[in-house]
């Protein structure tokens, strides 16, 4: 079973490895948010949304270059006035890395390359495990017979 903490641990290694890094969000390729760390910030931000947005910035940019067969994509950069978006394929998820405008590009993308192989394993044997059903206890085996006899009587009386 997947110990939660792992993703939290690795991405927390990642947002203090580089002092200009303010947000770190893990997603699933769909845009789901698994897990995010972030330093303290005076403005509130959509953290299920930038994760969402960077996921599909990133597959579509990934699409691109399975379209001109130039290769499997590694990063993508997003330069504003104000700061940096770094979006990266670790496996069945995306990382994004939020950083202020004078971060050190090279030392990030070193961390989020070391960051993305631990998460792409942890992710892999996650969504690997696959999910068991529940055994039936005595009372809803009692209960589904007792429903399975109803819809019969419910049956019956349909006939008339």
């Amino acid at each position: 079973m997947l110990n939660v903490k792992a993703f939290d641990e690795i991405l927390s290694k990642i947002i203090k490895s580089e002092s200009g890094i303010k947000k770190v969000i893990l997603v699933d390729r769909t845009g789901l948010t698994i897990a995010h760390v972030s330093k303290f910030s005076y403005y509130p931000v959509d953290i299920d949304g930038i994760g969402a947005i960077a996921s599909a910035v990133f597959c579509a940019s990934e699409e691109q270059g399975k379209n001109l067969d130039i290769g499997e994509l590694k990063i993508v950069t997003s330069e504003f006035d104000d700061g940096k978006i770094f979006a990266a394929s670790c496996g069945k998820g995306v990382l994004c890395v939020i950083t202020e405008a004078d971060v050190n590009i090279g030392m990030v993308r070193l961390v989020i390359k070391k960051g993305s192989d631990k998460l792409q394993q942890i992710l892999d044997e996650f969504l690997a495990e696959k999910p068991v059903a529940p055994t039936p206890t005595p009372e809803t085996t009692k209960e589904m017979a007792e429903k399975e006899e109803l819809e019969a009587a419910l049956k019956e009386l349909e006939k008339f």
